[in-house]
């Protein structure tokens, strides 16, 4: 579990720093867009209100309220489940970047209303036109990692003997 709580408070505290930087150091809600390593890596301001891309914004409010109380319930049963299950290495580091990237995203809707995004990729000719942030990396990566990661030893579970009847 202390490897859960460790890459949970290290993505948590990455996607908070990185949002503050951004917010007020490069000032890049005034600014809209900053090209970094165009069109690879790009700044661009984006107020999330709904979950991915913008959906189900239509009642910020209503949404605000109900994406907080999931977040926190996928949240808890990711951390009961991984205390339950005693996981391994990278289980654990997977259930940690996925709470410590949903908490992150919880914070920005209390603190602010919306999930703050501004990184941008683009490749190949092909112009993405979403935004996203280090959260959404890390719920990412945490949700792939539990799904290659998690699992059972490979060997089918023990059968109970059956009952013998008169």
């Amino acid at each position: 579990m202390r490897r859960l709580w460790l890459t949970a408070i290290a993505a948590f505290a990455l996607d908070q720093a990185s949002k503050l930087a951004v917010i007020h150091l490069v000032r890049l809600p005034l600014r809209g867009e900053v090209d970094v390593i165009d069109p690879l890596l790009n700044l661009r301001w984006a107020e999330n209100r709904g979950i991915n891309f913008g959906l189900f914004a239509h009642d910020a409010n209503a949404a605000r309220w109900v994406l907080i109380a999931l977040a926190l319930a996928i949240s808890a049963w990711v951390v009961h489940w991984a205390r339950r299950e005693r996981q391994n290495r990278w289980t654990q580091i997977s259930a940690g970047l996925l709470v410590g990237g949903a908490l992150g995203n919880v914070v920005d809707r209390l603190a602010y209303g919306y999930v703050a995004d501004f990184l941008n990729m683009s490749c190949c000719g092909i112009e993405n036109p979403y935004a996203f942030n280090v959260a959404d990396v890390a719920i990412a990566a945490g949700a792939m990692g539990l799904v290659l990661f998690s699992g059972g030893s490979g060997k089918a579970p023990a059968r109970k003997p059956r009952r013998k009847t008169p």
